[in-house]
């Protein structure tokens, strides 16, 4: 095998390459040799020269030739020293005005997004202080009563496993999915620096919430591949997950911009989707059912779990809604008789579905309620987010037939609760049932 310590000094013409010294046969070797030599009067020649210096094959290769003789501090300060600082102006737009306030926008903005002050949206910043307010952890919740009343045989009838089963199953996995829209679709279009420091805190809370699933399940002993996957195995849990997917999917195409009609409507029916539905109707029936449990003092440590979960979702309902608005009151044009028929077709269509959930989960009365109920309750419900959003009532006459879930769930409340409540969470106190 040849090196490169075969080759002289004196023959630059043609020196073989490192990857091909390697492999080299020596025939090939020879007639390479042989080709440099008709050369060496040149070569020779090139030497005489005092400019030109020979390569030297016979010591490092053109791969290895890398300058060590600087160090790393004096190469740090040799490119600081020879930074381009004009590209990095250009993106900062050097120069430019202060910002204005009236110029501000939630979405379609061409502003400074690093800027956070001055306000305009004052709503959306009370919001973030409020979420941090609310701020818990799963582990403060004590879970020792659920544990034992699980494992108990007696403990908890069949219809009562089966709701608690259904609620971890759908949940485990629904907030992961409100996360992965959040930070992979709806932060990057939102253009208002205010409404995403609350988008920011809502993608933590979320991340917050499958946690406490998560500890649930393994608090409980449950079998985790079975729970967490069963969005994609029970038709009730599978057909929500699909239909908040298909409402949410084609924001997450990094090709995706706003700036058309088309887009930007697509961008509002990603967040009507995200919020007055995923949010604001899937979650209902499953926490309405824990709820209940935890009146009745059983599971208490899993329903002071889905109460605290409760009280972000309902600011995250609350701050999408005005977010929604907003951006109906800045892009009038996107608003239109036929776009509205299509969002109150999807608030319907996410209340069938809910249904659909209410009577798998609840086959039978129980916990003081049945699916009968529900579906009464459910509609009230949709009715409630389509007066959110301006639009005509599609189920005259619904009423809440659980008058203790007001002072929880119903938003008529909502910021009294919040108000008289959340100071109790900055100390992560413990709910009283």
């Amino acid at each position: 095998m040849l090196s490169w310590d075969d080759f002289e000094s004196e023959d630059p013409i043609a020196p073989i390459k490192p990857n091909q010294s390697a492999v080299a046969k020596p025939a090939e070797a020879k007639a390479s040799l042989a080709e440099a030599a008709k050369h060496k009067p040149v070569a020779q020649e090139a030497v005489e020269k005092p400019a030109a210096k020979p390569a030297v094959a016979s010591q490092t290769p053109p791969a290895a030739s890398v300058d060590n003789s600087a160090s790393i501090v004096e190469k740090a300060a040799a490119a600081v020293e020879n930074l381009d600082v004009a590209a990095g102006l250009e993106e900062l737009d050097m120069g430019a005005a202060r910002l204005r306030v009236e110029d501000k926008r939630i979405i379609n903005c061409h502003l400074d997004l690093n800027q956070l002050v001055p306000f305009k949206y004052d709503w959306a910043w009370q919001k973030y202080l409020d979420g941090c307010a609310n701020h818990w952890m799963p582990q403060e919740v004590n879970m020792t009563a659920d544990i034992g009343l699980w494992k108990n045989p007696e403990g908890l009838t069949d219809d009562e496993r089966r709701i608690v089963m259904r609620s971890l199953g759908y949940f485990s996995t629904a907030d992961s999915l409100v996360a992965n829209n959040l930070v992979l679709a709806v932060y990057r279009h939102i253009t208002n620096p205010e409404c995403r420091q609350y988008l920011l805190r809502q993608a933590f809370e979320e991340a917050i919430h499958t946690h406490a699933y998560q500890y649930c399940v393994e608090s409980l002993g449950m079998d985790e591949g079975e729970v967490f996957n069963m969005y994609r195995e029970l038709p009730s849990i599978a057909k929500k997950a699909a239909w908040s997917l298909k409402h949410t999917r084609a924001l997450g195409d990094p090709n995706f911009k706003t700036g058309t009609p088309e887009t930007d409507q697509e961008l509002l029916r990603n967040l009507i989707g995200f919020y007055a539905v995923t949010e604001g109707i899937f979650f209902y029936c499953g926490f309405t059912q824990i709820l209940s449990m935890g009146r009745r003092n059983k599971m208490t440590g899993v329903a002071e779990q889905f109460q605290y979960i409760l009280r972000d979702e309902s600011m995250h309902l609350n701050f999408g809604i005005d977010m929604i608005n907003q951006i109906k009151l800045e892009n009038p044009q996107l608003w239109g008789e036929q776009f509205q028929q299509e969002v109150a077709q999807m608030i319907v269509e996410g209340t069938q579905i809910e249904i659909e959930y209410a009577k798998d989960s609840m086959p039978r009365g129980v916990l003081g309620m049945n699916a009968a109920m529900m579906e009464e309750y459910l509609q009230f419900i949709a009715n409630r987010r389509l007066n959110q959003l301006g639009l005509k009532e599609q189920f005259p006459g619904a009423q809440n037939p659980f008058p203790w879930m007001s002072e929880i769930m119903d938003l008529r409340k909502e910021k009294n609760f919040f108000e008289t409540r959340v100071i109790e969470y900055q100390t992560g106190g413990a709910l009283s049932w």
